[in-house]
């Protein structure tokens, strides 16, 4: 690998995927953002608008197209609004959508087909209408760092950041969309810093991240941050919004850097990806951006709000992409009064020397050389993208820098199966190697050089109770205890389990069997984990590392179930009170018995006492079966639990539940609906249809306290549609429904 840095075609910015392109005349990125697939509603007809509560009037102000009639679906886009010219919507789209901005003046001209252009500095909290739907609320939380399950495995050193885009800018769903077919990122063990990433000229150049991202990011540890794109004049930019970033009020504050810090306080995520790219400024413009910096640090530290400079205006006010940090950018990461950025994306220009330039450069400033991330572009290649991994996490000595990935969801781009399982199994390629076992990686130098192979894995598993349905935040249908209870695909990333961080360590003597998130069956949610192959002896499979104080009365209970056709399995529940010795050593679990998977049985609970246990520290779950026969063995486990096992109280329901606003069309609804929070702790709430004869349907869920549903058909004649919000706690038990209703029109 020669020193031409990530490859034969090296970057020269982000401007690429950040910026419509003649092949992308829905104005997403660069085209390569997923279009979420809804029907064309149907010609205006007779329809009726419902409105109560703050802010419906503007909503439904005016007749809205909704989808055709059609079974009920989680939260998925409506159709697009029709522009008025000058900005703003035509005919309300009651559909919420993740919020976009320029920062203070609009682009001239009509905006397309969907978009609508805002000021940021106009923007407040109270005239949202869409905040209760884009609140992440879940609190990021503490990780820690098991023993690797490698030697080569370096904990302490590089980290890495993920560049993703999630959807399209405009009309990106807040909450979920009614298709399996999304980019369910799941390894978060291995990401330090997750960028949102989006924005054009043709939009809006600021954006915000929807809450299903933040809050399946923050269970994990993870903090997002939101994207500032000052697209070049190329691709559409304008140095006067670079100077509407900077500017300054009468008193010299920066409020813009005020008006940040307000959304990412409001919307619950971490702080700002600042890229840069409008050229023509000069040295006074680059001094305005670095005190415009600063800050915003000042005011987003009381908030814990953390800022990344991407490597593209340098000290002189001209955008001169260095691909290092070095005398002329330095001062974006670290000037005399101190920090002003918490780490720096070195732009895809680097080479071997630049990097390990950089790395003593920033020894020198006092700061960490793992607070740079080496720009790595997996959005074209995946794992097949030349890399010189030597310049960044050499073999055999220290980690020179840290890297980030520039559009890793490649890993369900490039698919033409874009089924579930098809997406994790190449998402489990990209992350955890060739081999799909951490602790036996594929032999080998050469190549794509996995995270898992590189990077130690973390985990936020430390606190009981603790559970795990292994559902990945997607799915072809929803179950509860084993029974689809919605046929209609998934997709909302904030109802996803914290997952095993090592996908998959697996200890057995004989064959390995393959190891997967599968869709066909699952106990709750979307997904299961099977364990599939002929075993001719016993295979361990090592799940969550944790660190989970166990009381007297602890239990670990385990859901399993055999298919059909599959040979008759002895189940074990592993715990390990110990951590292994040493990097690549295997970890000491105490092994309980958990029953027999029979074919045909269906799901069975096994709930083991850790009685024995008392006092001591878990650092690890795993599962061991052992085949009884010759035949293959198909085996599940739909659930993972530890907990105190005396009493635990029901969850407390939900209060207030509202219908907000509704539009109906050919008997059907596009409805808004809010409750306000349950007392006591709550992991998530689900929305469920009641219908006339008795039965429940599923809706759909969310963290937060809103919902929107596209598409609600009337079931016969009924009267109303009813509802039923019920709060879901860590272990995954439910309250009681709180209950409203729609009325239909007669």
């Amino acid at each position: 690998m020669s020193e031409s840095g990530n490859g034969a075609h090296p970057r020269p910015s982000l401007l690429r995927s950040a910026s419509p392109s003649p092949d992308s005349p829905d104005g997403t990125p660069d085209g390569s953002a997923a279009r979420f697939p809804g029907p064309v509603p149907p010609p205006p007809a007779r329809r009726r608008v419902l409105a109560a509560g703050a802010g419906a009037a503007a909503l439904l102000g005016v007749p809205l197209p909704v989808h055709a009639a059609a079974p009920e679906a989680p939260s998925a886009p409506a159709p697009p609004a029709t522009p008025r010219p000058g900005g703003g919507a035509g005919p309300a789209d009651p559909a919420p959508y993740a919020p976009y901005w320029f920062p203070d003046s609009l682009p001239h001209g009509t905006p397309g087909p969907g978009i609508v252009w805002r000021s940021l500095r106009q923007w407040t909290p109270e005239s949202d209408p869409d905040l209760a739907h884009n609140t992440a609320t879940v609190p990021l939380a503490a990780r820690f760092t098991p023993v690797p399950p490698h030697p080569a495995v370096r904990a302490g050193q590089a980290r890495i950041a993920a560049l993703v885009s999630f959807g399209p800018t405009a009309q990106n769903p807040s909450q979920g969309v009614a298709t399996a077919d999304t980019y369910a990122l799941t390894h978060w063990a291995y990401i330090d810093e997750l960028v949102f990433w989006g924005g054009s000229a043709g939009e809006g150049i600021v954006l915000a991240p929807n809450a299903p991202v933040v809050d399946a990011a923050h269970r994990n540890g993870v903090p997002v941050l939101g994207n500032v794109f000052l697209p070049p004049v190329a691709y559409g930019g304008d140095l006067q919004w670079t100077r509407d970033l900077v500017q300054r009020d009468a008193l010299g504050r920066f409020p813009m850097a005020e008006q940040l810090v307000r959304v990412a306080v409001a919307y619950g995520f971490d702080g700002w990806f600042v890229n840069a790219e409008t050229d023509g400024g000069d040295s006074a413009l680059a001094t305005r951006m670095r005190e415009f910096l600063r800050a915003l640090r000042a005011a987003g530290a009381p908030h814990n709000l953390r800022i990344t400079w991407y490597d593209a205006m340098n000290s002189t006010g001209r955008v001169g992409w260095q691909g290092a940090l070095n005398p002329l950018n330095q001062e974006f990461f670290e000037d005399r009064a101190g920090r002003v950025a918490d780490t720096v994306f070195v732009d895809f220009r680097w080479t071997a020397r630049s990097l390990a330039d950089s790395a003593v450069l920033a020894d020198r400033l006092g700061r960490s050389r793992h607070e740079l991330w080496a720009a790595v572009d997996t959005e074209s290649r995946g794992w097949e993208s030349a890399v010189d991994w030597e310049a960044i996490v050499p073999r055999g000595r220290d980690h020179v820098v840290s890297y980030g990935f520039y559009r890793p969801e490649w890993t369900r781009n490039h698919l033409t199966d874009r089924s579930p399982a098809a997406f994790h199994r190449a998402d489990d390629r990209f992350w955890t190697g060739e081999s799909l076992d951490p602790a036996r990686p594929a032999p080998g130098s050469g190549g794509w050089r996995a995270p898992a192979t590189v990077v130690a894995d973390r985990s936020t598993v430390a606190q009981l109770p603790f559970a795990c349905s292994f559902n990945t935040g997607h799915g072809e249908r929803w179950y509860e205890r084993g029974e689809a209870v919605s046929d209609t695909p998934w997709s909302h990333l904030g109802l996803q389990d914290r997952l095993p961080g090592r996908r998959w360590v697996v200890d057995t003597a004989g064959p390995r069997p393959s190891v997967t998130l599968d869709f066909a069956r699952a106990w709750r949610g979307g997904s299961s984990l099977l364990v599939a192959g002929r075993l001719s002896a016993p295979a361990a499979v090592g799940l969550h590392g944790t660190r989970l104080a166990l009381p007297r009365a602890g239990v670990v209970e385990v859901v399993h179930s055999a298919d059909p056709g599959s040979a008759p399995a002895v189940v074990e529940v592993g715990v390990a009170v110990r951590e292994p010795a040493a990097p690549g050593e295997p970890v000491p679990y105490a092994w309980f018995a958990a029953g027999t998977a029979v074919p045909g049985a269906g799901w069975r609970t096994a709930r083991v006492g850790l009685s024995s246990l008392a006092g001591r520290t878990a650092y690890g779950l795993a599962v061991r079966i052992t085949a009884r026969g010759d035949g293959a063995v198909s085996w599940r486990v739909g659930a993972l639990s530890v907990r105190d096992g005396t009493a635990r109280p029901r969850p407390s329901a939900p209060r207030a539940p509202t219908v907000d606003a509704a539009a109906e069309q050919h008997g059907t609804a596009a409805v808004r609906l809010s409750w306000r929070r349950a007392p006591g702790p709550v992991r998530h709430y689900e929305l469920h249809r009641l219908l006339p004869d008795g039965s429940r349907r599923f809706l759909g869920g969310t963290c937060g306290t809103a919902l929107y549903l596209p598409a609600v058909g009337r079931a016969g004649r009924e009267r109303a549609a009813v509802f039923e919000v019920r709060a879901v706690d860590e272990l995954y038990a439910v309250s009681a429904p709180a209950r409203t209703a729609l009325a239909w029109a007669r």
